[in-house]
């Protein structure tokens, strides 16, 4: 905006300025002009009065040859006889001179200069006086005119510049400032409120950004009291169950319900996790896929040791950006340890692996593997006994969402191989 308000302005500016600097530039001409001939007409007539009131003195010669030494303009005199009084050139042989013998006065401007020729007629006969002016005369001082008119055209050119570059400046920048606001409300940032300055569009623009970044939060804050409302009238219910189950007498339908519990605890758990999901990710996710399974596998370390699973986690040297919120990575990365863990016998062997996937265009994705040396499955669908699947379910939207997917295979241990392959997030 900056930019096109600066050439909008010098576009204006200079239309102005030159319809201005043109015609004054050819003003200053003609008076430069009119004022040279004037003069000249003037030392013209001069000249011929003295001539006429002493023709016949013999001083006249003198007289005229002084006048005509000041420079400015030439004056000469041609007597009926064929003399020449002062300079001027060869009067004689002039056609002008010729046609002014006849009684007629006349001016005459072309490109050899200006000349007034003024006949004075006497009972002897008839004498020219001639005052010319060159070209150089005729226009002095236009070229120190004409570059003070075009250099006061520039200024001005370069005065509406830099005011034109100030006030675009005072535009642009509050419009930049609630763009930046926008950003960080798209990145997550929802503290970020715009200032209130600027025009009148540009204010009413960031009260209406703060005014919207106001009730996002609200609405996010009210489903995050729906969300815990939710995860606590499910647990309740299931508490109960769980402590019933317990008074059961019989050992094997003990056993079996509390199976089923389990699961139904976890389903529960991952509901809510998917139902907080809009509430932790923001519009625009990125986060270290490094350190997020760094930290999972620190986390799930310690239960490892006690179930005598070896664990095993190879991680790549640098960070890598992936575009999914780091709770969201998290949470698909739980549900698939948490697999293992659920449906592989204890002492089964674990192993988490991060690694990048090269091209010869460079790094085009990062694969997340989680692998066992459990049992595996038989069908198609990776579903253990006694899962439903809901887990994994989401964990493929998860992957699915951010443009990844998740795929199931065997491993080379001889259990269940998970691959999230996931995109690097786009540069900023």
């Amino acid at each position: 905006m900056r930019r096109r308000i600066s050439w909008l302005v010098v576009a204006t500016t200079s239309a102005v300025v030159v319809s201005f600097v043109i015609p004054l530039c050819l003003q200053v001409r003609t008076l430069a002009q009119e004022r040279a001939m004037a003069a000249a007409d003037q030392e013209a007539r001069n000249v011929a009065i003295i001539v006429a009131g002493l023709h016949d003195d013999p001083h006249l010669a003198p007289l005229v040859e002084g006048i005509d030494a000041r420079n400015v303009p030439t004056v000469g005199v041609l007597t009926p006889d064929g003399d020449q009084l002062g300079g001027g050139g060869d009067l004689g042989n002039d056609p002008e001179v010729r046609r002014a013998l006849d009684g007629d006065a006349f001016t005459v401007v072309d490109h050899d200069g200006g000349r007034v020729l003024v006949p004075v007629v006497m009972e002897e006969g008839t004498y020219v006086v001639r005052a010319a002016v060159t070209p150089h005369d005729l226009y002095h001082g236009v070229t120190r005119a004409w570059t003070a008119i075009i250099g006061l055209g520039a200024l001005l050119l370069v005065a509406a510049v830099a005011i034109a570059g100030e006030l675009g400046r005072r535009i642009s920048e509050p419009l930049r400032e609630v763009a930046a606001t926008a950003h960080r409300l798209r990145e997550g940032d929802f503290s970020a409120r715009a200032e209130v300055r600027g025009t009148e569009e540009t204010r009413e623009l960031a009260y209406a950004l703060n005014g919207l970044a106001e009730r996002t939060v609200e609405l996010l804050a009210t489903e995050r009291a729906v969300v815990g409302d939710l995860a606590h009238r499910l647990r309740t219910p299931v508490t109960a169950l769980r402590l019933d189950a317990e008074a059961v007498t019989d050992p094997e339908l003990t056993v079996r319900l509390q199976t089923h519990i389990a699961v139904l605890q976890r389903t529960i758990d991952a509901i809510v996790r998917e139902a907080r999901r809009p509430v932790r990710t923001d519009l625009a996710p990125e986060c270290d896929a490094r350190a997020v399974v760094s930290d999972r596998a620190a986390f799930w370390a310690p239960l490892a040791e006690d179930q005598a699973r070896p664990l095993q986690v190879r991680l790549p040297s640098d960070e890598v950006l992936v575009p999914l919120a780091a709770d969201d990575l998290s949470d698909l990365l739980d549900i698939l340890v948490d697999n293992v863990f659920a449906h592989t016998p204890e002492g089964t062997a674990l192993r988490i692996d991060l690694r990048t996937m090269t091209t010869h265009a460079g790094t085009t994705g990062v694969v997340l593997t989680v692998a066992d040396a459990g049992p595996g499955f038989s069908t198609q669908a990776p579903r253990r006994a006694g899962s439903t699947g809901l887990g994994l379910d989401i964990a493929t939207r998860t992957a699915r969402g951010c443009g990844g997917d998740l795929t199931f295979g065997q491993s080379p241990e001889g259990g269940v191989q998970a691959h999230v392959r996931l995109p690097l997030a786009p540069a900023r």
